[in-house]
């Protein structure tokens, strides 16, 4: 399993949504941007950290599932969102 980061900046995101529809993960905010929660899949159980600012959103996953982030982020036409693995 990957140690990882997704990182969502929130200026950069347009509410375009695109990532919604490669990672469950990923929803609407009550700002109307995108933001990240950990148990909005309905299919994996899926635990992680998330702490959300006025300037980014980020989580922390340990599983098997950066490529869905990965995909989820190589959709954001504006590139509001890094994936990135971390050491533990």
């Amino acid at each position: 399993m990957s140690r990882y980061e997704v990182t969502i900046e929130k200026e950069a995101c347009d509410g375009i949504f695109a990532c919604l529809t490669r990672d469950p993960r990923f929803v609407e905010g009550e700002d109307g941007l995108a933001t990240i929660d950990p148990g909005a899949d309905p299919v994996y159980d899926c635990e992680g950290e998330v702490s959300d600012n006025a300037e980014r959103v980020v989580a922390t996953f340990d599983d098997d599932r950066i490529d869905e982030a990965r995909q989820a982020a190589a959709a954001c036409p504006t590139d509001a969102i890094v994936v990135e693995e971390v050491g533990e």
